[in-house]
């Protein structure tokens, strides 16, 4: 059971209390609107905060600091949930029932954390250009890292174009042009905006009981000058037409991603039906596009379905020979029509629904699945408790999934084959 507590305007805290765990864990997460003209601000700076504190100033004194507590890490957080983008911190620490009498753990990390987000070391009143200079170079090689594995390249493509106008669009890192534009005066200027004018969300799993936790908290936010700002809700894809782009670059195997567009997003009732239609349709090796055009037909190396839920976004991956495209696409469509016609087995359906309850048990047994869990769904817009959807999920028949497969439409597709770009 979740336990909500507003700590002040702007500023909320979610407790999973459990005791099954040595551990515990934390996430901090200042809520943005995702946007290209601060996104990659937003995931640079976490990483800057880390690299030293004023009490700390460099990394050395900071692993010292958190090998003293038990060993307790903090890392950056960046997320792009729907409209928003996060920026924050996560901590895993060790639970205070298994410190040494008398120590504690909860509540030094949680001073730390507060000392990195508020206490920064600075340099002339802004951030040490040798961190942001630093950190820079960190987040550009990782978000070209992500550019070379072409599968996650194509599908970056496949969402920009079809999200022309819509901030899921945006890449959740930033682009490599944007950070290396960031200066520290910059980047300062808009840490204090974040701080002033982000809502917070912060989600907590351990054993320690929520008003305690609530306690240990306030004094982070209890000095900050804050003018927090609401964000609107989450929409569904908005923007952006339907479009068949191809690009060449020098690869051995083709990706063809397919974009599509369904009315139905995480804050409506047949939620739980189109998730199941995903399972039936192709995410995992029970799928149709699985069994079907990739183990019958052999027309990819590797196929499957993804569902965005807080958007409305289906999308197919398939990594193919390139002069298998055409027959790829029909394939794909002819097992769409399938589960919209209804031809589907009792077995398909099972083995779905099996596959989405044993993904939902599996958060259970995780202190990062579950705070992932809960901190994604209260940002989404998701109400279902995981018992609730599960609940959901079991009592999804064949009629609602081929429901929700008839509002499925195909929206945008992107084909990355080999050759002189």
């Amino acid at each position: 059971m979740i336990e909500t507590k507003l700590l002040f305007p702007g500023v909320t805290l979610r407790c999973c209390r459990d005791t099954r765990f040595k551990q515990g864990a934390m996430s901090i997460q200042f809520l943005r609107p995702m946007a290209k003209e601060e996104s990659a601000m937003n995931a640079l700076l976490p990483a800057v905060l880390l690299r030293g504190t004023r009490n700390h100033p460099d990394l050395k004194t900071i692993t010292e600091h958190l090998d003293a507590l038990y060993g307790a890490s903090v890392n950056p957080l960046v997320r792009r949930i729907g409209d928003y983008q996060t920026t924050g911190l996560y901590l895993g620490f060790m639970d205070d029932r298994f410190a040494l009498p008398g120590d504690r753990v909860l509540e030094p990390v949680l001073d730390f954390a507060g000392e990195v987000l508020l206490e920064p070391l600075l340099e002339n009143g802004t951030f040490l250009s040798s961190f942001v200079e630093g950190e820079k170079k960190n987040l550009i090689a990782t978000i070209e890292s992500d550019l070379n594995d072409k599968r996650i390249y194509a599908m970056g493509k496949l969402l920009r174009v079809m999200c022309q106008g819509d901030p899921f669009g945006l890449p959740r890192l930033g682009e490599k042009e944007d950070v290396s534009a960031i200066g520290p005066e910059a980047l300062y200027d808009h840490y204090k905006k974040v701080l002033r004018e982000s809502p917070v969300e912060i989600f907590y799993v351990g054993s320690a009981a929520p008003e305690a936790v609530a306690e240990l908290l306030k004094p982070m936010f209890t000095s900050l000058q804050r003018e927090p700002v609401t964000l609107a809700p989450q929409t569904p894809l908005r923007g952006g037409t339907g479009r068949d782009v191809v690009e060449t670059m020098e690869v051995s195997q083709g990706k063809l991603c397919l974009g599509y567009v369904t009315p139905i997003t995480n804050r409506d009732p047949e939620f739980p039906a189109m998730q199941v239609f995903n399972a039936l349709f192709g995410a995992g090796m029970t799928s149709k596009l699985f069994q079907n055009v990739r183990e019958k037909k052999s027309l990819c190396y590797s196929i499957g379905s993804a569902y965005y839920g807080t958007k409305g976004i289906v999308t197919v991956s398939a990594g193919i020979d390139f002069d298998k495209e055409a027959e790829t696409r029909e394939e794909v469509e002819k097992q769409l029509a399938a589960c919209r016609n209804g031809f589907i087995t009792e077995e398909e359906l099972t083995a779905a629904k099996e596959a989405l309850l044993s993904s939902l048990r599996a958060t259970a047994d995780s202190l990062s699945a579950l705070e992932g869990y809960y901190a994604t769904a209260a940002l989404s817009g998701l109400a279902l408790s995981r018992e609730q959807y599960m609940a959901a999920v079991e009592k999804v028949t064949l009629r609602d999934a081929v429901e929700a497969a008839k509002t499925v439409k195909p929206h945008t597709s992107y084909f990355l084959r080999g050759g002189n770009p």
